[in-house]
């Protein structure tokens, strides 16, 4: 069974003050041309998007410097409501039973207690359903301490109907030279 976790990218959510996604139609077979041809712009990190190092971290990783394992692979579901505690995130880590990918599903927030936790945890990635992995108000502090580690960071998945447990997950970036953030197609893949 495969699970589609990625936002539609024109009608995504949008992280407070980011431009959002623009589409143009430069040719249009309903107007007459042989062809459709769509131009659009938006934001790397609008939508289901993932974050790399250099998001925060000068000097950091780009999207395409980061290995492309770190985007498939084994990962762990879990459901949290609210601010997620250091203790929180070491049950999850007990839970997770070494995947190196966690997603956490719910109306939560990282709080920079929990990202020293799994920092210190050596995983691979961090996904969230929100558009930002830490407060909404003062993101930076969460972003640094786990991109200072290389754990990229999965932003803006859609979790509503999957249940707690492992999957394998492929969130592949666009291969953008230079880039902080990607668009991605998140999927799980249950067996």
């Amino acid at each position: 069974m495969i699970i589609d976790i990625t936002q539609e990218i024109m009608g995504c959510k949008v992280y407070p003050g980011d431009p959002a996604p623009k589409a143009e139609k430069l040719y249009d077979m309903d107007r007459g041309d042989l062809y459709n041809l769509t131009v659009f712009s938006m934001c790397a990190h609008n939508g289901t998007h993932v974050d790399a190092p250099a998001h925060f971290i000068k000097g950091g990783r780009t999207i395409d410097r980061m290995p492309p394992d770190t985007f498939v692979g084994r990962c762990f579901v879990w459901r949290h409501t609210g601010d997620l505690s250091a203790a929180d995130a070491q049950n999850i880590l007990a839970q997770a039973k070494g995947c190196p990918r966690l997603l956490i599903a719910g109306d939560m927030t990282v709080t920079a207690r929990a990202a020293r936790v799994f920092a210190a945890a050596g995983i691979k990635l961090i996904g969230n359903e929100s558009q930002s992995v830490g407060p909404v108000d003062a993101p930076m502090e969460v972003h640094k301490i786990l991109l200072e580690k290389e754990i990229v960071l999965l932003e803006g998945i859609v979790l509503t109907d999957v249940a707690q447990g492992e999957y394998c997950l492929c969130c592949l970036p666009l291969n953008m030279q230079g880039a902080e953030g990607s668009p991605c197609r998140a999927i799980l893949i249950k067996e």
